[in-house]
């Protein structure tokens, strides 16, 4: 039952992280992108650990290594984004991250050796070509276009050792660790020029509701999903992202609705239907015989 919950659980993820873009563009107006996401990401590790701070002494050596090294995959992704988006347009930035989606079953098969089946595939490419659709508005490859896809590349790999390495029993505290990192590391990116955050009210609120619901419970809900989910699925879950994005920026920002937008938004939702009827199908066999 819990694995039949896990792909519905990622998609809601991605509709709270589309309703974040609104957010995220007003608070980065007021603080550097790298000090911004060093206190959120520290902020939202920290509420968890404070939450339930005994959850970290049950992980093993090996866990640690491992969700040290999944906050590295997640932090140098999140750099290669936003050092891009100041070289590119947004909509290019949502299409080129969205090509995580295409990466993610490329490098779970040659990495893991994973065989990945028709059907899958046939989402992968149905997903791409709405983000495409969405978003692409003639393309160029540049410094900002090369950082970003440098950012997908590593979001794909944190996609694909989360689904590896995650278990129920300590997602949590790998959520955690990940945090953590990320926001070390961050905060180590922008020591050079010293923390500059405001200390207004119309800076912290936000922020705090982006730390402990759009960070600290939205990976957590992430990490234990992707304990149920191939790299691969959980992969094609994420790119409803940008089309959630779409939604709030017309019901939030007034952004005007298009053919463009319509259509792609489509077709990543039937690429997450065939995602779902696999999924289901999967579920009902053995998991050594199900193929993703």
């Amino acid at each position: 039952m819990t694995r039949l919950l896990a792909l519905p659980s990622l998609v809601v993820v991605t509709a709270v992280w589309g309703a974040t873009f609104v957010v995220v563009k007003d608070v980065t107006e007021q603080a550097p992108p790298m000090d911004f996401l060093a206190v959120r990401f520290l902020l939202a590790a920290g509420v968890l650990a404070l939450w339930r701070p005994g959850r970290l002494l049950t992980l093993s050596r090996r866990q640690w290594a491992n969700g040290v090294v999944m906050g590295l995959l997640l932090g140098i992704a999140y750099m290669g984004q936003t050092f891009g988006q100041q070289y590119t347009s947004a909509s290019m930035s949502g299409f080129i991250t969205g090509m995580a989606v295409v990466f993610t079953p490329m490098i779970a098969g040659l990495l893991l050796r994973r065989r990945i089946g028709l059907s899958t595939w046939a989402a992968v490419t149905i997903a791409t070509a709405g983000l495409g659709i969405m978003t692409v508005r003639g393309f160029t490859i540049g410094l900002g276009e090369g950082l970003i896809l440098l950012g997908a590349l590593f979001f794909a790999l944190h996609v694909v050792a989360l689904s590896e390495w995650s278990t129920a029993g300590d997602a949590y505290a790998l959520t955690i660790v990940q945090l953590g990192v990320v926001g070390v590391l961050c905060l180590i990116l922008g020591a050079p020029n010293g923390l500059d955050v405001p200390g207004d009210r119309s800076f912290w609120i936000p922020v705090a509701g982006l730390a402990v619901i759009a960070t600290a419970g939205a990976y957590l809900v992430q990490t234990w999903a992707q304990a149920r989910l191939s790299a691969v699925v959980a992969a094609l879950a994420l790119t409803m992202e940008p089309v959630f994005a779409g939604v709030f920026g017309v019901l939030v920002d007034g952004d005007e609705i298009t053919v463009r937008i319509v259509l792609g938004g489509a077709l990543v939702v039937i690429a997450m239907a065939i995602t779902e009827i696999r999924t289901t199908t999967s579920a009902r066999i053995p998991e050594a015989q199900a193929e993703y």
